[in-house]
Formats: structure tokens, C-alpha cells, sequence
């Protein structure tokens, strides 16, 4: 048994590297990792985030323009076309990037990476499909986004947070009108081979760069020089934003409390599992601070969380509850625990052992399955960067302490939906 202990620490311990080279392909980076799956993931993956936007919402926009008629196809023939195969098409957007994925049976790559490809070089943008297909999803996204507090309240600290940049909506603003015309500008400004990267899973690097530099050959992209986005390095701000919400609307009260840093250390990955707030099984109430505050409070529910950037994070709390009241009382005990951080002296070793543990284990477990590899592969693949689990071992109660303390220092980004009259001001 001890044999075996320490086989696993070794495991943990050792430097994993997840794709053997980024190779080059028709001018764009290309990346894959194959483990033998039966199926194959391939994403594009754009710098055309909502960091990036030229207008608001207009990224949102663009993701839902994916997989509409090209000067190949109609929409009704991608689809047709990928079920027959047996494949899934789909899009997706964060701050950073915009992904367009395709997930299929192994060897069927030849076909899903040309429809791919003639997403960024061959789209129509008609008007009738951005006002009868486009609009309605966007519009349909963006009202549920705002009628669920805890996606509105996390959006709206990374505004207070960062304000433009990372501080952009990852949704569109009913008060902010689009055409199609600006779609198609910014995906001409997007889709330049520069700022193309394609990833896939159940695939090698070089199968890969095959079936690219077949479909991506030639003019591949709306542009073949560099892109034109461009966005600001980011700067941390803090503030504070208040929004009311009926208690007859179903939406739960939340808060976000939450500070940001544009130092990448590893401490900013154990604070959240050093704080807690989820347990390691489900009915059964787990031993960190916030976990324990959360499990007194029925129907309540903490969430610390850390979330990376190409140059900037984002580490806080976000707590939601079945009333206002509630919500005030566990921001206390946040507001608390948070403070603790800062002293060394208060942190117990074991609790500090257990938090590198869950980081460690989060961090390895996250590059076993097709999402977390994109997570961790998209900011990097551009500049050729090969990803390995995080190392850990020079974090301390003493390196965590410093660390929360510069947290601290900074302004707080506090974000309160709910009853006004009732949750408290930062």
C-alpha cells in the first residue's frame, strides 16, 4: 500500500505534458492530443473574445453566426450533413476567445475540418438569417443571463472589476442595437490567420495538420494578413455595482465579492479551495470555513472561485440564497474569512495541506477531458506553448498569506442583486 502511496505523489508530482509539438499548418498554429478516444474534438479557436469587440454584444453576435450558409453550403446542408456523419457542430465564446468545435467519429476529420474552414473564409452574414436565426438566440441568451442572478452578478464583476477589455459583457446589450454589417466587419477583422489557432483531442498533431492544411489552404480566412483587434493590457479597478430584483421573480439573491491581480501565482489557485465554500461530497457539509457558514443557512449555497486570464485573474466568492437576508448574514462570514487570509499565524497547516491537495488534484483532473484541455491549451497554443499540470510545491501558508494580503489591499469588486434595502453596500 505504501508502495503504491507514493507511485500516486509521483504521478502528481511529475511534470505532464499533454501534446508533443504545436506545428504550423497553412499559416495557422495547429495542436493536438491523442489518447486513443474512439471519438476526435477539434476546436478553432479565434482572439475574438468579448475582450476583443469593436462593439458591444457584436462577439456574442458572431458566435451565433456560426454554421449559418457559406458560399458552400446552407445552413440545412451543414446540419444534414454533419448528422449524417454523426457528428456536433457547435460555438462557443468567453472573454478571450471565440471557439467554433466539432466532435465526431475518429477519421471523419477531413469533413468537419473543411466545414470549420469555411466558416471563417466562406460566411454569407444574409440579413434574413441574422434577423430571424441570429437575433432571437442572442436576444433569448442575453434575457436569460440577465434573469439569472448569479451569471448577471458575475458579469458584472468582471465590469467593476476590469470596466473595459475583460470588463466587457460577454452579452449583448438590448440598449446597444447591431446590424449585420458590424458582424461581418469584425469577423473580418477576427478571422485572420494570425489570430487562428486550431486544437483537437482523439487526434495527433499531425493528422491534424493534414486535414488543416488541406481545408485551410489558400485563403482560408477573410484575411490573410494580421488581425486588426487589439486590446488594452488589462489593470484592475474594484468597484461596486446594485441591482434590485423582485422577490416574486424566482431569481435567488447573490452576491459577488471578489478581487483582482495582474500577478499569475499559484496561491491564486489554493485561496479558493482554502476558503471553501463546496463540499468534497454531496449532503454531507464540508470542513472549510465558508462550507460550514453555508451548511447552517438551508438553501444556500458558496462558491469561491479563480479565474485566469492571459494577463490578469480573478479570485472571489459568490454566494446566493433564498432570501436577502440570508445573503447578508453569509457575506459577513465571507467578508471574515477573507480577512483571516492575510495572517499566516491563523492559517492552519492541515487545512493548508488539504487546499494544495484540491488544487493539485482540480488542476490534473481538468486536462482529462476535452474542456479543460482547450481551457488550459487556448492562451498558450498561439505562441506555441506546450501545457503541464501546475506546480504547487513552492506554495505556504506564508506564500499564501502574502498573496491574499495583496488581494486585500486592492478595492474590492462587490456586485449585490437582490433587495436593495437589505444587502449590504462593500
Amino acid at each position: 500500500m505504501f508502495a503504491r502511496s507514493r507511485a500516486l505523489r509521483n504521478v502528481v508530482n511529475s511534470t505532464r505534458t499533454y501534446a508533443t509539438s504545436v506545428a504550423d499548418s497553412a499559416g495557422v498554429k495547429v495542436a493536438g492530443v491523442d489518447l486513443g478516444q474512439p471519438t476526435t474534438s477539434i476546436s478553432v479557436v479565434v482572439k475574438a473574445g468579448s475582450r476583443y469587440e469593436t462593439l458591444p454584444g457584436v462577439a456574442h453576435a458572431l458566435k451565433n453566426f456560426a454554421f449559418k450558409a457559406t458560399s458552400n453550403a446552407s445552413s440545412l446542408k451543414i446540419v444534414r450533413e454533419a448528422e449524417l456523419y454523426g457528428g456536433v457542430l457547435s460555438s462557443g465564446l468567453s472573454r478571450e476567445h471565440l471557439f467554433l468545435n466539432a466532435e465526431f467519429l475518429r477519421g471523419d476529420q477531413d469533413h468537419f475540418v473543411k466545414v470549420l474552414a469555411s466558416v471563417l473564409s466562406a460566411s454569407k452574414y444574409h440579413p434574413h438569417e441574422f434577423s430571424e436565426l441570429v437575433m432571437p438566440t442572442l436576444q433569448s441568451e442575453t434575457l436569460n443571463a440577465m434573469a439569472t442572478p448569479s451569471t448577471l452578478a458575475l458579469d458584472l464583476a468582471h465590469h467593476v472589476a476590469f470596466r473595459r477589455g475583460l470588463g466587457n459583457s460577454l452579452f449583448a446589450s438590448p440598449h446597444s442595437p447591431l446590424g449585420v454589417q458590424d458582424v461581418k466587419e469584425y469577423a473580418s477583422k477576427a478571422f485572420a490567420k494570425s489570430n487562428i489557432a486550431v486544437f483537437g483531442t482523439g487526434i495527433s498533431t499531425e493528422a491534424l495538420s493534414e486535414a488543416v492544411g488541406k481545408a485551410f489552404g489558400g485563403a482560408s480566412s477573410s484575411s490573410s494578413t494580421g488581425s486588426s483587434l487589439s486590446s488594452t493590457g488589462s489593470k484592475y479597478y474594484g468597484g461596486e455595482q446594485r441591482v434590485p430584483i423582485d422577490a416574486h421573480s424566482g431569481g435567488q439573491p447573490t452576491m459577488v465579492i471578489a478581487f483582482g491581480t495582474t500577478e499569475i501565482t499559484p496561491e491564486l489557485n489554493v485561496i479558493p479551495e482554502l476558503v471553501g465554500g463546496a463540499s468534497a461530497l454531496k449532503w454531507v457539509p464540508g470542513t472549510t470555513p465558508l462550507a460550514q457558514a453555508a451548511s447552517k443557512v438551508p438553501g444556500s449555497k458558496i462558491q469561491s472561485f479563480h479565474l485566469p486570464y492571459s494577463d490578469a485573474a480573478l479570485v472571489g466568492v459568490s454566494i446566493t440564497a433564498s432570501t436577502s437576508e440570508a445573503v447578508k448574514e453569509l457575506a459577513k462570514e465571507v467578508v471574515n474569512t477573507l480577512k483571516g487570509l492575510a495572517s499566516s499565524s491563523g492559517m492552519d497547516g492541515e487545512a493548508v495541506t488539504r487546499a494544495v491537495a484540491a488544487a493539485k488534484f482540480k488542476a490534473a483532473n481538468a486536462l482529462d477531458n476535452k474542456e479543460g484541455l482547450l481551457a488550459a491549451y487556448a492562451p498558450g497554443i498561439f505562441s506555441g506553448k506546450e501545457v503541464e499540470v501546475k506546480d504547487f510545491s513552492s506554495v505556504s501558508a506564508e506564500t499564501l498569506s502574502k498573496t491574499a494580503g495583496n488581494l486585500l489591499k486592492s478595492k474590492p469588486s462587490v456586485v449585490a442583486v437582490g433587495d436593495l434595502a437589505v444587502l449590504p453596500w462593500a
